[in-house]
């Protein structure tokens, strides 16, 4: 894949960058995901989405931390993919932030790849 990076936007505990490639957007999150910082993700989430890119890949590998909000803002993005027809995958994602999923039941409804490699060539 071919990927150019087309942003990325830095606010204390969180970096977001995101990388495009047709229909889809690898956004990766890095550092704490929670309510300081969700913005920072869903902004990104909600442009790729507006310029085309249905299947979104969120690479979770250099995500830290993610709580409740930043949980919503990954629900908020799969429901916009979903109705574009695509769809939001998470790749490689850290124990802590997994287990978040997990307690939640969101595992279930998002697409989970062991790698971004994986996700990449589903």
């Amino acid at each position: 894949m071919d990927r150019q990076t087309v942003g990325s936007a830095n606010r204390g505990r969180l970096r977001v960058e995101v990388q495009s490639d047709g229909a889809t957007a690898v956004v990766t999150p890095v550092g704490e995901l929670d309510h300081h910082t969700a913005d920072l993700l869903r902004e990104p989430l909600e442009r790729c989405l507006d310029q085309g890119s249905s299947r979104l890949v969120v690479d979770c590998s250099r995500l830290e931390f993610c709580d409740s909000t930043g949980l919503n803002v990954l629900l908020g993005a799969r429901l916009k993919a979903e109705a574009a027809g695509g769809g939001v995958h998470l790749a490689g994602m850290l124990p802590v932030v997994a287990r978040v999923f997990e307690i939640t039941g969101a595992d279930a409804v998002f697409t989970v790849h062991e790698s971004l490699e994986s996700a990449l060539a589903d």
